[in-house]
Order: C-alpha cells, then structure tokens, then sequence
C-alpha cells in the first residue's frame, strides 16, 4: 500500500512538473510589446493620387508624399508637378475619415536625375545658400499645411553638408511647430551623417527592403525576409544605438521577377494577388519574390517588440480588396492590443 501511494505521488508530481513547463512554453511565446502605441506610415507617390477613394486612412497615422525636390532657386517641386492642385483634396480626403492623421513631404527619393543630384549636392555643401533652400522647404510645407518633413536622401545623394543642413532644417521647422524624420538603408549609416544629426529627427523609417534587385540580377531571391528585417533593426538599434521609440520598420508592398540572369523587372503585391487570391499568403511564385500577408503579419509582431511602428513603401502598391496588406498591418496591431489610430476598429 506504502509503495501504492508513493507511485501516485510520483506520477502526481510529474504530472505538475509537465503542466509547469507547458505554463513556461505558453509564457515564453507570449508577445511583451515594446509599447502600446505604434506608428503607421505610409508613402504615398503623387503618380498614385488617383487612388485616393481606394486607401484607408483611418489605418495610418502620417503619410509621405513622395516626392518633393528643389529647382536652381530652391523652390521646391514635386515629382509630378500637376499633383500639387490634388494635394489639397487629397489632405481634406484623408483627414475626413482621420483627423488626427500626419501629412510630411519626402525629399529627394532614392532615384534621383544628374541635374536634381547636383542641385541638391551644391545646396548642401554651401552654406551661405542653405537658408534659401531651407526657407523653401518651410514656404512648401506651410503653403500646403502639412505636418512636417521626410528627408530621403539616399547612397551617394548623402553628400557634404548633410549634417549641417538637417540641423538646420530641424531648428526652423520646430519654430513652425512642424516634425522631421528620415528615411535610411537597412544596415547602412553614411559617414556623412553625424550623430547630432540623427538625433534631430523625430524618427527613422529602416528601409529593411532591396536586399537584391534589378541591380543584380545574378542574385535571384527575396529582398525582404523576416531575417533582414530582424538584421535592420538589430542594426540601428543596437549598433548604431536609436532608441526603439525613434525607429519605425519599412515593409514593401512590391516584389522583383528574376526572369534571367540579365533581367529584373519590379511588381506589386496588388498585382500577384489580382492573378491569384492564393498569393496573398506566399512569399514567392516562380523566380518571384516578395512579402505576402503572413510574413508582413510577422513583421508586425516582431516591430511590436522592438521598435514603434511600421513603414510602407508604397500605399498605391497594395491590393485594395480584403487581401490587402494594410489591412494585414492594422488587424495584426489590433489583436496584439497596440493602439495605431484608434478607428476602425483598432
């Protein structure tokens, strides 16, 4: 009877040995969020002011316009120069379902022509013509009512002078009550940016995407996996040392075709899914590579414990059904209990 009892307390035992490590697995895979707020930014091109009706603003808290550039006299233009008489509806669109939503204009972009690179390369480096330019900048942003101010100068547009005129710009849009933030490589700091210069902007957008591309076509695979994102993050993070509340992780609502060994053609997610509802939950169809609604869920959960919030280039890419990525973005921070907008339904 003795030998009876100690067999049932044994398995007894055992049992709440197994049940405690069951507690500890169901706890170790539990998200701890880095905050309970997140940003939702979304870059919006002028040739996509078409599809204003089409995007749900009540999902995002500041949109980019992208992109904004100087002339010789530093006036400031858009890409698409016509699109300024749509910026104003576009605004009022927008801030109808959101009002609390931030418009910036994105400057420079990563393409950029000879005559536009060399304009901005001579306004960085001189000092005595920074103020024009940055009075430009303040002129467009005020005559337009926007927010504030995204600077995107990118590779070998990083130039001279960089530093210099961001801290300027930081000191006269803060007059103005206005914001300023950046958009930089995911593993990438340039030499020309100081620290005091990073640390004016409000926040940076990791751009955790174009690993690989059209401009290596001998390299065929996905130029944004849940690796990179992680090795973004990690990167200005902890080696460059941003605090997580002034980093935001970019997603592509895009991917590449490697259809030979010579040719990369660029697609968005909006057009795989069109084809096929199946694509929405794949990362790769053929030699195409890109992010379905699985991997950007994941993304947010791992931008939910690292960092405030998430970046996308661009909106217009999107599929605009109930597949669509920024969907995936706002439903994943709800459930996860992080405030975004705090409208539909988040």
């Amino acid at each position: 009877m003795r030998i009876t009892l100690i067999f049932i307390f044994f398995l007894l035992t055992l049992i709440s040995c197994n049940n405690d490590e069951d507690e500890n697995v169901e706890n170790n895979n539990e998200i701890i969020l880095f905050s309970e707020q997140a940003r939702v930014v979304g870059y919006l091109p002028t040739w996509r002011f078409a599809l204003t009706d089409k995007i749900d603003f009540c999902k995002l808290t500041h949109i980019n316009i992208a992109f904004g550039n100087p002339t010789l006299d530093g006036t400031i233009q858009l890409s698409n120069q016509s699109a300024i008489s749509s910026l104003e509806q576009l605004i009022n669109t927008a801030k109808s379902q959101n009002s609390s939503i931030k418009f910036y204009i994105s400057l420079a972009g990563g393409v950029l022509s000879a005559q536009v690179a060399d304009t901005w390369k001579n306004f960085l480096a001189n000092s005595q013509d920074r103020p024009k330019l940055i009075d430009k900048i303040i002129e467009f942003v005020l005559e337009n009512k926007l927010d504030g101010v995204d600077v995107d100068l990118e590779w070998t547009h990083v130039t001279n002078g960089y530093s210099d005129f961001v801290i300027e710009l930081k000191q006269e849009l803060s007059a103005h009550g206005k914001g300023m933030t950046a958009a930089f490589p995911s593993e990438k700091k340039f030499s020309q940016i100081s620290d005091q210069a990073l640390a004016v902007f409000d926040f940076i957008n990791i751009m955790a995407y174009d690993y690989t591309g059209s401009w290596d076509p001998s390299s065929p695979g996905q130029h944004s996996s849940y690796n990179h994102a992680q090795r973004g993050i990690n990167y200005w993070k902890n080696i460059v040392g941003i605090p997580g509340e002034k980093l935001t992780l970019g997603v592509p609502f895009y991917g590449y075709d490697f259809q030979n060994s010579t040719t990369v053609n660029s697609f968005t997610y909006g057009s795989m899914v069109a084809s096929n509802i199946a694509n929405s939950e794949r990362d790769q169809v053929g030699n195409k590579y890109y992010n379905g609604r699985p991997t950007i869920a994941n993304k947010v959960e791992l931008a939910a414990q690292k960092l405030s919030g998430i970046m996308i280039w661009e909106l217009g890419q999107d599929s605009f059904t109930e597949y669509s990525l920024l969907e995936t973005i706002h439903k994943t921070y709800t459930d996860l209990g992080v405030k975004t907008t705090e409208l539909c339904g988040n």
